[in-house]
């Protein structure tokens, strides 16, 4: 690699090249890895755009890693090259409740900006399960969501604008600190959810709200997933409008259960979450008639919080259903598969037939509320080559009854690699070329995260 000493020369107090650190940007929750040749973590937009202007010189890959908190093998550097990781660049610069706005870096940690703006008394509202792991420029590059995407939306909908280094080392300031825009098209926007394959992100001007004054949260058992499916649409039909609204199967519970310990959790096959908030009495109010509309439709037990402390212990409890399932030892392919809220019951009962045809496991919890499903094959051994066949069959089976309801193959995670073969049967041939066409004006040598879906 004779361009190597030609980056320690270029950026000697940036650029690593440690067993250690080449390990630890190889991958990220998904299972394959590939180290890259160096890691540079970057300090500034100027050091990123050095790095993207030698990229182009020497023709070397980079791939830009952020808290290496996906699910898709978005931040494999599948060529090698260069990782550029933006864990150093981790700063809120500016929190404004008279804009109504955020301007962080990158790598700043999403929990840490939530804290930061609770006690101005202002809101960030998207929640990855990650909150307390992933970055906001990984956030942006995936265009997360989380729990509280069914009322306040998803990362998109906070993102008014932001400074992005292009492939050619190029700086570029997209959108404005102004809650309306429309100066030109919306650049912003064509970042947000990119993946990593168009520019790279160097600071962002989030919106803000201010925080519901009250909140309250419930929690249900029910005898069956097809039951706690069917509470969903019933809670929507009757006007109400959750702040998340989330469901958990059998196969999660136990595993919470045996990873959390018997007492965290009721008995019952199937979990439903609902969190409510605004105005202290039509909060008290609204908490009332779900108690009721719960017990109607059959929940075994319903449990509510409306004290701080007790709500945030239902959603600790929550957030580590995705850690239970990894403990039980088997590898989790977690696919989050959206489909329209109709389609939901359909959902659920296709995946209990999938875990009998397939022989593996099927763990499904998630965001119910817009739809979108956490669908866990549960694999125990993904380098047996006959388990893995049977798996890719399996993933096969869920991706295309997905697209046959109208749904599609990704709600938060993205395509990255793991998806990646899936494409061309969730985008139509004229929705790809658009996509290629896009790529090659902004990257035309094919060196900004290389080998994901578009390759």
């Amino acid at each position: 690699m004779s361009w190597l000493s030609a980056l320690q020369s270029l950026l000697p107090d940036s650029v690593s090249v440690s067993t250690d650190d080449l390990e630890k940007c190889a991958g990220d929750k998904w299972f394959a890895t590939r180290q890259p040749d160096a890691v540079v973590y970057a300090q500034s937009a100027a050091e990123v755009s050095a790095v993207m202007k030698f990229s182009a010189e020497h023709k070397v890959p980079v791939t830009v890693r952020g808290g290496g908190c996906g699910y898709v093998g978005g931040c494999v550097p599948v060529q090698g090259g260069i990782v550029l990781a933006m864990e150093k660049m981790n700063s809120i610069v500016e929190v404004n409740p008279a804009d109504g706005v955020a301007v962080v870096q990158p790598g700043v940690i999403t929990g840490d900006l939530q804290d930061a703006v609770r006690k101005l008394g202002w809101y960030y509202p998207p929640d990855p399960a990650s909150v307390r792991e992933c970055s906001i420029g990984g956030n942006v590059a995936t265009n997360a969501g989380g729990p509280r995407c069914l009322k306040y939306g998803v990362t998109r909908h906070y993102v008014l604008g932001m400074e992005v280094v292009l492939p050619n080392g190029d700086i570029v300031r997209a959108g404005s600190r102004c809650h309306k825009n429309r100066q030109g098209f919306d650049l912003t926007s064509l970042f947000v959810g990119s993946e990593g394959m168009l520019g790279i992100v160097t600071e962002i001007i989030l919106r803000l709200i201010p925080h519901p004054p009250s909140r309250a949260l419930l929690g249900a058992t029910l005898r069956s997933f097809a039951e706690a499916a069917a509470v969903v649409q019933k809670v929507l039909s009757k006007g109400h409008l959750p702040s998340a609204l989330e469901i958990t199967d059998s196969f999660t519970l136990k595993a919470a259960r045996n990873y959390l310990g018997e007492d965290k959790l009721p008995p019952g096959d199937a979990h439903v979450l609902i969190e409510i908030d605004g105005q202290p009495a039509a909060v008290g109010m609204e908490l009332k008639d779900l108690t009721t509309l719960l017990r109607q439709s059959g929940a075994i037990s319903v449990k509510s919080a409306t004290i701080e402390q007790e709500i945030e212990a239902f959603w600790t409890l929550r957030r580590e259903f995705s850690y239970s399932l990894r403990a039980t030892g088997l590898t989790k392919l977690n696919e989050d598969v959206v489909v329209p809220r109709s389609k939901l019951v359909e959902l659920v009962t296709f995946a209990a037939g999938l875990q009998q045809s397939s022989g593996f496991t099927v763990a499904c919890f998630g965001h119910a509320g817009d739809g979108n499903i956490h669908v866990n094959i549960m694999v125990p051994d993904m380098n047996d080559s006959a388990q893995r066949e049977r798996a890719e069959k399996a993933l096969d089976e869920l991706f295309r009854h997905v697209l046959s309801l109208g749904g599609v193959i990704s709600g938060e995670h993205g395509i990255g690699i793991a998806k990646k073969r899936w494409f061309p049967a969730a985008v139509d041939e004229a929705g790809r070329n658009l996509h290629l066409a896009i790529k090659r004006a902004l990257d035309p040598g094919g060196l900004l995260n290389p080998g994901k879906f578009l390759d």
